[in-house]
């Protein structure tokens, strides 16, 4: 049986917002059908813009319900501070320009307890001159964690530019195994 796109256009989307405790605070995750599309710390200044703002982008309705993404995130992310899980496996649904979701994506590249700087992942991007376009799209990334922002610093190994706060971020790195002392941590390059 072939569903008529016009029947497939008329179907209402909706992102279904639920809230999870963590380690580090509670969190707000957002999932469409197609996947996670918001993970961000509900502390986050900028919270309600961003949940205005992706309800708009996505021209969907926000709910508060549960979905099998939300459900897959709550068992991974268990998973992941309990130190059993490296990697995650959950479908996503980036919202962003193309620039911005080439960045996020890029930040897959980064091995759990690895960091590098916004210069290299300029790089990986095969865009060196970048560097301060990339900083600005890891900025906008409403998936923390899933996209490890957290495991980019400074050029000169500074825990820079977090938007859950850098205490987030140095705890998240330490979580993955590496030790911050007093003087800057020295930049591990895979």
């Amino acid at each position: 049986m072939e569903i008529k796109k016009e029947i497939l256009d008329n179907v209402k989307r909706v992102v279904n917002i639920t809230f999870f405790d963590t380690d580090l605070g509670t969190m707000v995750a957002g999932a469409t059908d197609k996947g996670i599309c918001m993970f961000e710390f509900a502390d986050n200044k900028l919270l309600e813009f961003e949940l205005k703002q992706l309800a708009t982008l996505l021209k969907s309705p926000l709910t508060q319900d549960s979905a099998s993404h939300l459900d897959m995130l709550n068992n991974q992310l268990k998973e992941y501070f309990d130190k059993e899980r490296r990697d995650f496996n959950i479908p996503l649904d980036l919202v962003g320009t193309e620039f911005q979701k080439q960045a996020w994506l890029s930040l897959l590249q980064i091995p759990y307890g690895s960091t590098i700087s916004y210069a290299k992942q300029a790089e990986l991007l095969g865009k060196p001159s970048a560097v301060r376009a990339v900083a600005n799209a890891n900025s906008k990334n409403k998936i923390s964690i899933l996209l490890p922002c957290h495991r980019v610093i400074g050029t000169n190994g500074t825990l820079t530019g977090y938007g859950g706060g850098i205490w987030r971020k140095k705890k998240l790195l330490e979580l993955e195994g590496l030790k911050f002392e007093s003087s800057p941590p020295a930049l591990l390059l895979f």
